[in-house]
């Protein structure tokens, strides 16, 4: 699939704020990531050295959700983390202040979707009143994007039953009838059609098209005690970002060393795109589609978030 760049934005970090900014405050990191596509631009700055030309040297720990990292960054165990949009804008909600340090991975058609089995009389997003759907997990990125389409639809998220089945496990509960409908990511959506389910809505598309999926972030007191490390990890991240977003084969390259898919994979399947630049605005459609649903009590200023690198 074509992959495009982001447009500039005025929130994207300096890359002429390096050494002159003088002594890093901390030159080694833990770094909390999960095993998809969209922690790509970090191994591709550990593989192409952009890291240790900021003077940075990187490890990496696998996450569930940026909810298990707080309590390490308030331990000085970990200090940047990866995380959906959805998880950050709860965690911030809820009173925990965090800063947006870069974008990762921006959603497109084919990446996610609802499938239901071959044989289902669902046909329609209309058909789906009544019906009981499958997510990896509730009040996050899947319920939230099927319940966008439910609303064009003239449905309302109480309308369907969302239930929790882990990704793997989607598949069995939707043949064997236990649910309806399944949300599935690549490169499970391919696995599921390739065994016979059935695409019903690309969950990438029309209300949430191109909706940015998730970021690298870090508490607000983490980003004011560590500023040049924060503003380093930007640029060297943001260097990476653009080999994803321009070259598969640095994809390639790495996304097999830390996930279970193969090069091959890597090379042909629907990934999403990577933004080179960090915005608000396109972050703020996150936030107000779950303000809109009720997933928080506040809304949030989204630009309050982002880490100015550039003014460090």
């Amino acid at each position: 699939m074509a992959l495009t760049l982001a447009a500039c934005s005025n929130s994207a970090p300096s890359e002429s704020a390096g050494a002159a900014s003088g002594p890093l405050e901390k030159t080694t990191l833990n770094i909390g990531i999960t095993p998809t596509p969209s922690s790509a631009p970090v191994f591709i700055a550990m593989k192409r050295n952009f890291f240790k030309e900021e003077g940075l040297t990187v490890k990496t720990t696998v996450i569930q959700a940026p909810q298990a990292a707080m309590p390490l960054v308030a331990n000085g165990s970990m200090d940047i983390f990866k995380g959906s949009y959805v998880s950050m804008l709860n965690i911030q909600d809820a009173g925990q202040k965090l800063k947006i340090l870069s974008d990762t991975l921006q959603g497109a058609p084919g990446i996610a979707g609802v499938v239901v089995a071959k044989g289902s009389r669902i046909q329609t997003a209309e058909d789906l009143k009544g019906k009981t759907i499958a997510v990896n997990s509730l009040k996050n990125l899947g319920e939230l994007s099927v319940s966008a389409h439910l609303q064009i639809n003239s449905l309302t998220p109480t309308d369907v039953k969302f239930v929790v089945f882990n990704f793997d496990k989607q598949l069995p509960a939707l043949f064997g009838g236990q649910v309806d409908a399944a949300w599935l990511v690549e490169p499970f959506l391919t696995a599921a059609q390739q065994e016979g389910a059935r695409l019903l809505l690309d969950t990438n598309s029309g209300p949430t098209d191109a909706l940015p999926i998730d970021g690298w972030g870090t508490t607000e007191d983490w980003a004011a005690k560590h500023p040049k490390t924060a503003a380093a990890f930007q640029r060297a991240v943001t260097k990476a970002q653009r080999l994803a977003a321009t070259d598969r084969s640095a994809l390639a390259d790495v996304v097999p060393e830390y996930t279970q898919i193969p090069k091959v994979a890597v090379m042909t399947m629907a990934m999403g795109t990577f933004p080179t630049s960090l915005n608000a605005s396109r972050i703020q459609r996150v936030a107000d589609l779950m303000y809109d649903f009720g997933y928080l009590k506040n809304k949030i200023d989204v630009e309050s978030m982002i880490f100015q690198g550039a003014a460090q």
